[in-house]
């Protein structure tokens, strides 16, 4: 305990610039607060890191990778065992503006872990991080990784790469203007809402807020004032049909859901708030 408790208290005095060298560094945030950031090697020498094979939907082959369980890494960031974060909302910031939100919950399930390398490839300092996804892009510093077979569905599971923070807050804390208020509770724009949150949030905007890496859907026109409801939903469903792009398909989204998701958008239209706009 007292060596944990060193750690900690390390991580939370270290200054930024001391990893400046290194930009393999985990940074932990609780409600918008920083507590902790870990270099690769504090995480390496404290979190049990291990080899792990893994059945990589993303790479879509097996895989194996340098890693820690991901309960530890938490442990290690927060200061109090994963358990104790189940009915709390994640966020799995990346560096490319991915920022997946996950339940608390999947944070103390076995499977889960931080790769750091890629363990066929990686040689000395290098962590030998093969290309990945539609992009072949770097997925280093952290990538999140499952290894239970049915924890691959990235759907209920977060898979991030590029991951650089941990951030533990509530989604209507962090993201007010997402919310379809005065929306009754049972509403379709509700459920949309629902959806958008597991769904969309984590690459698309709404009002300013929400993920980077795809289009804000909200300002300064909504989406269902330049589309047709029909092709949205078609588009969402499989984006693929339309363009080549990295947005992934949604073909376990039922008619009902796709139709919240518009009832959502269409309550959003009448609730903008412009953080671009001109003053």
């Amino acid at each position: 305990m007292r060596a944990w408790a060193a750690l900690l208290a390390a991580a939370v005095v270290t200054s930024a610039t001391a990893y400046a060298a290194d930009s393999r560094a985990l940074h932990f945030v609780r409600q918008g607060k920083p507590v902790a950031t870990l270099s690769l090697a504090q995480l390496e020498s404290s979190c049990g890191a291990q080899t792990v094979s893994i059945d990589d939907p993303y790479y879509g082959a097996r895989k194996q990778f340098r890693a820690c369980p991901l309960a530890k890494v938490v442990e290690l960031g927060f200061g109090v065992p994963a358990s104790e974060l189940r009915d709390d909302t994640v966020i799995f910031r990346a560096s490319d503006g991915y920022a997946k939100p996950a339940s608390g919950a999947r944070l103390a399930e076995a499977g889960g872990w931080l790769a750091f390398a890629d363990a066929e490839h990686m040689h000395g300092d290098d962590p030998g991080w093969q290309p990945i996804d539609r992009k072949q892009v770097d997925p280093g510093p952290f990538y999140i990784v499952w290894s239970g077979a049915a924890q691959r569905d990235g759907t209920q599971y977060p898979w991030p790469y590029q991951l650089t923070t941990i951030e533990i807050a509530a989604l209507d804390t962090l993201y007010p203007h997402t919310v379809p208020n005065g929306m009754p509770a049972d509403s379709p724009a509700q459920a949309g809402y629902a959806i958008f949150r597991g769904e969309c949030i984590a690459c698309h905007a709404i009002n300013g807020e929400g993920g980077t890496i795809g289009p804000e859907l909200n300002v300064p026109q909504s989406i269902v004032e330049y589309r047709p409801a029909q092709q949205i939903k078609a588009y969402i469903r499989n984006p693929l049909a339309f363009r080549y792009t990295s947005m992934p398909a949604h073909p376990s989204l039922t008619d009902q859901q796709l139709d919240e998701l518009i009832a959502y958008f269409s309550a959003m239209k009448d609730r903008k708030h412009d953080p671009g706009a001109a003053p």
